[in-house]
């Protein structure tokens, strides 16, 4: 009887996977050969024949390598992503929105700034002192996850990213809206406004990530970073 699993194994030989994956991927293809080789008996064709046509569904095995790198590459670049990015950055955003929700309704009063016609602009400073905590926890998150040094603070910020974007977008119109107003009350709000959203707790959220990025990242490895770590200590007592 016929080893698919070892006929895959030597086809494959050198195929660059993580163990478990690559486990997957050969019992996988192995038990598709192994139903195409059973197929072919039961049709009355002989064992050599059979066992050349099963194999023959893969006209060519280094393509096939190249393929399953390319997939699984993809796969891993998209999980990585989620993990490094979106995650401790949708977290982040709903932690400090949160906060900034339960501020406005319990805190203290906000810092207020009044101006001759817009409406008035209103800061919770206690939500901005908090922000350094929540841009920590993002680095904090993105670097468990392996992020490289540029994820990990765009997770920081990740929270002032949506309101920057409402900015760029809600100005523009205010502009084409409000002709009653002047345009330079208007660009004021505007440039004080975007101090006060984003620009101050950007910094806030960013210095939180540094922090964790630059002076806590000996004390938070990543994964990979573990694994060098863990490599390095074996070979010094090796020495």
């Amino acid at each position: 009887m016929l080893d698919w699993k070892e006929i895959v194994r030597q086809k494959l030989a050198g195929l660059a996977l993580q163990p478990e994956e690559k486990r997957e991927v050969l019992e996988e293809l192995a038990e598709h050969l192994e139903e195409t080789y059973q197929s072919l008996l039961r049709q009355g064709i002989s064992v050599e024949d059979a066992a050349q046509r099963a194999q023959s569904e893969v006209s060519d095995w280094n393509d096939l390598r190249r393929r399953i790198h390319s997939a699984r590459a993809k796969e891993n670049s998209m999980t990585n992503r989620v993990t490094q990015f979106w995650f401790p950055g949708f977290l982040t955003f709903t932690i400090s929105m949160g906060f900034l929700a339960v501020t406005q309704k319990f805190g203290p009063l906000p810092l207020m700034l009044r101006l001759d016609h817009p409406p008035v602009l209103m800061f919770y400073l206690p939500w901005l002192v908090s922000l350094p905590l929540v841009g920590a926890m993002g680095a904090y998150l993105s670097n468990r996850a392996g992020g490289s040094f540029r994820l990990a603070l765009s997770s920081s910020v990740f929270p002032v990213l949506p309101i920057a974007g409402l900015f760029l977008v809600g100005f523009p119109l205010s502009l084409l809206i409000e002709h009653h107003v002047s345009h330079n009350i208007m660009v004021t709000a505007f440039l004080i406004a975007l101090c006060l959203w984003v620009l101050f707790p950007g910094v806030a959220l960013l210095a939180g990530g540094l922090v964790v990025r630059l002076y806590g990242i000996r004390l938070i490895p990543s994964a990979n970073g573990s694994a060098r770590l863990q490599a390095s200590s074996s070979q010094s007592k090796a020495q």
